[in-house]
């Protein structure tokens, strides 16, 4: 898949105030300070596409951007990517964590043309309760995921590998199958090539089943 642009469209408090579900939706979503901005400023190919923050926390809403991209088929894709707030939420009230609680609930239950959530992980740290616990409320609610590790560049490989293959061992503990997953960093543009191919993927499988009805 290459990408022709990437437009911002809106900016949402909540789920029914998101664009019209016409297009194939793919939201990431991770701890605070994982990396998500950067990630999805290096797979759109656009540095200020997505506002990147030292402080954590700085995503509060749903933020939607609409892709059009060229298939390896040659098709013209048209879907959304949408930056979701973390879940590691910054120093903020109880209020306001529970507010953002719900709306990303809301989103990822709610959101009828939802396909795909890429769920971020820090590759630099060993399995994170709060990340673990995520993927149980993705279980629960049924919907499907993959695992995208950030920051690969910033630690020794062999670390690297260490945390990704504990990450993977301590979900076995409840999981029968493992979802798909990637290891990226934003810097080295590493994992951008098999992430675009499998959203690529996803939405070839989608047309294949609108064509079966």
């Amino acid at each position: 898949m290459q990408i022709k642009s990437a437009v911002y469209i809106i900016s949402s408090p909540e789920y029914e105030k998101c664009p019209s579900p016409d297009k194939p939706e793919f939201a990431f979503i991770g701890r605070s300070n994982v990396g998500k901005s950067s990630l999805i400023n290096m797979l759109c190919n656009n540095d200020k596409l997505a506002k990147t923050s030292a402080s954590p926390g700085k995503t509060q809403l749903i933020n939607h951007f609409e892709i059009t991209a060229n298939a390896e088929k040659g098709a013209m894709l048209k879907w959304y990517l949408v930056d979701l707030p973390g879940y590691g939420f910054a120093t903020v009230s109880q209020s306001s964590r529970r507010r953002w609680e719900q709306m990303i609930e809301n989103y990822l239950r709610k959101r009828e043309n939802l396909s795909m959530v890429f769920v971020l992980i820090d590759s630099r740290h060993s399995p994170q309760k709060i990340d673990l616990a995520f993927l149980e409320n993705l279980k629960v609610w049924k919907i499907p995921f993959c695992l995208v590790f950030t920051k690969s560049d910033k630690e020794n490989q062999r670390i690297v590998s260490k945390n990704v293959k504990s990450f993977l061992e301590a979900m076995k503990k409840t999981w029968q199958f493992l979802p798909q997953h990637f290891v990226t960093s934003a810097v080295k543009k590493t994992g951008r090539d098999k992430i675009l191919l499998h959203v690529e993927e996803v939405i070839e499988q989608l047309f294949e089943q609108d064509h079966l009805k």
